[in-house]
């Protein structure tokens, strides 16, 4: 009863430009977020977290922020954050804000401050300055290139005309990095965090969370840095954990316990548990699970490691198959899987696939991967759509995408707004109840096939993906307590992954040969990712089993065949 919310919470992750339009502009808004806050509700989650919804330019779809202290009009305002908490926690439900300090956007005043100083200056200071290399400083200061395309240097022109310095971007040249070295940085930031704290916000999601501090001597990128756990001098520099050991000290100030979950793209298991220790982040998604093929020996990896990052550190795992940065996992799945190994250098690669897809495969096999995910032990984040079974819009025509990656790259990758597109709520309204009937289109098309899947449609369907979801949820808690540990069960086939948690068995086959339960386990099935197919568990299928309901469960057996690999299979 004591332990913390987060430990194995259900959040659900609100794209809000996307999520519900309440003033017809074509953008989602808070106001329409709160219109549509029973959805949330009935899923039975148990805390939201909002993309920024901060002061923005929006080249990056607010993760490019002008104002940390205010609310872009878009979106509302600052009271519409206050009421939003206030009705969140009225249902018993927490908020989680984005926290994005690796860098701003070209439009902070600190930034207009900066370009329009002179090099040298304490406004230039607060970002990564620096001058050239070559003849007249033509050359950028080194070899860095940003995450989205290109270089990671942009040169500015100096209030005499001449082009001058160089700053340093991670990402688009709208997003200049501040430096965290300087010490006026890091109180702007902690004032950030109380401003939002006092608001009554639970927490925050941090952006890039293995960002914020480059190496000091800025040297070129060499074959040596290959890999993130390599010493990229972008990433996983050692002075970021004082930042987090400081912003844990404002968190704690406050009478209930104020929660900081990472975005940390780092390879191996010793380099995300830095970022766990009592004093630093609570926890950090492990997005190893997200970026493997449905495959059952990668899955099991996967699982494997996050537990073991979990033990050592003693901080639960954050789980995730879906966010904003990659394709949806129905398509995903309903692709050819590859089985290589991710590239270290571009993890998110392997979730951003092109090619055909088979929607209905990835459908059912994303539905069997909920089972998998809600049962194990730890935290889930939900991404908003995930629950309706939507599938990346690959086919968004040119002119309609936004995504700096897209302009960047030239349009040689799709980039992320293929899983940004608008939700469906009303199969037959205007834009599927988007926004008013009188209201702007959306700001990027949804494409007509989203009316299967609408939340007023699938709230009539017994066997839809918004009905699983929400039985899932409402047995998450009764079938795997949070104490629970994960105990893995001998299967019938390699193909087939088995545990169980407490009272509750997961069994999910990824192979093409059904497994059959016995009668007794059969009648102890609570839950289905297929409806109808007792008592086998078929290809691309997964079952919950309420082992308590099995009569002398420990005694008998879990399939029909007499044996596996020699040895009875027992529960």
């Amino acid at each position: 009863m004591n332990r913390p919310w987060w430990v194995d919470a259900v959040v659900y992750q609100v794209y809000l430009r996307s999520f519900a339009d309440s003033d017809g502009d074509g953008v989602g808004d808070l106001a329409g977020l709160r219109a549509r806050f029973s959805h949330l509700v009935s899923l039975g989650v148990d805390a939201l977290w909002l993309n920024p919804c901060y002061v923005s330019p929006q080249r990056d779809h607010g993760y490019d922020i002008a104002d940390y202290f205010a609310v872009d009009p878009q979106y509302g305002s600052v009271e519409d954050v206050r009421a939003l908490v206030q009705d969140a926690h009225a249902a018993g439900l927490r908020v989680l804000m984005d926290m994005v300090a690796n860098h701003c956007s070209d439009q902070h005043p600190w930034f207009v401050e900066a370009a329009a100083a002179p090099a040298g200056a304490p406004a230039r200071d607060r970002f990564l300055f620096r001058d050239g290399k070559g003849p007249g400083g033509a050359l950028p200061p080194n070899n860095w290139g940003s995450v989205f395309g290109g270089p990671a240097w942009t040169r500015v022109r100096e209030q005499d005309g001449r082009l001058g310095q160089w700053y340093l971007h991670s990402f688009d040249s709208s997003q200049p990095d501040l430096n965290w070295r300087n010490a006026e940085v890091r109180r702007y930031f902690e004032d950030v965090l109380r401003f939002w704290f006092d608001l009554g916000v639970d927490g925050f999601r941090i952006d890039v969370a293995q960002g914020m501090v480059v190496a000091k001597d800025l040297p070129d990128l060499t074959a040596e840095h290959r890999g993130v756990a390599g010493g990229h001098p972008m990433w996983d520099q050692p002075e970021v954990h004082d930042i987090y050991r400081g912003w844990r000290q404002v968190g704690d100030t406050y009478g209930e316990e104020r929660y900081f979950v990472g975005e940390i793209w780092v390879q191996g298991a010793e380099r995300l548990r830095s970022y766990l220790k009592a004093d630093e982040l609570h926890q950090a998604f492990h997005f190893d699970l997200l970026v493997q093929p449905w495959h059952a020996a990668r899955v099991r990896e996967a699982i494997d490691n996050g537990l073991r990052t979990a033990r050592v550190s003693g901080r639960p795992t954050a789980w995730a198959l879906n966010n904003h940065d990659v394709h949806r996992v129905v398509t995903r799945y309903g692709q050819e899987q590859d089985l290589t190994r991710p590239d270290p250098d571009d993890l998110l690669a392997a979730a951003r696939h092109t090619g055909p897809v088979d929607v209905e495969l990835g459908r059912t096999r994303a539905r069997a991967a909920a089972m998998l995910l809600l049962a194990l032990p730890g935290s889930v984040f939900l991404y908003q759509g995930e629950e309706l079974g939507l599938a990346e819009d690959l086919t968004l025509p040119d002119h309609a995408r936004q995504d700096p990656i897209w302009l960047r790259s030239g349009g040689a990758q799709l980039g992320r707004d293929g899983c940004r597109v608008p939700l469906p709520w009303e199969a037959g309204a205007r834009s599927f109840g988007f926004g008013p009937r009188d209201g702007a289109q959306p700001w990027l098309p949804m494409p007509a096939d989203f009316a299967e899947s609408a939340v007023d449609r699938q709230e009539q369907d017994p066997d839809s993906f918004l009905t699983l979801y929400r039985t899932l949820l409402g047995l998450r808690r009764s079938l795997f307590d949070a104490d629970d540990p994960l105990e893995w069960l001998v299967s019938p086939s390699p193909d087939v992954l088995a545990f169980r948690r407490g009272s509750g068995l997961c069994v999910v086959n990824f192979g093409p040969v059904p497994v059959s339960l016995s009668e007794e386990t059969a009648d102890a099935v609570v839950a289905r990712s297929r409806p109808g197919l007792e008592p086998a568990v078929p290809q691309d299928a997964a079952a919950w089993i309420d082992a308590d309901r099995v009569p002398g469960a420990l005694e008998r057996h879990l399939w029909t065949s007499a044996s596996v690999q020699g040895a009875p299979t027992r529960l």
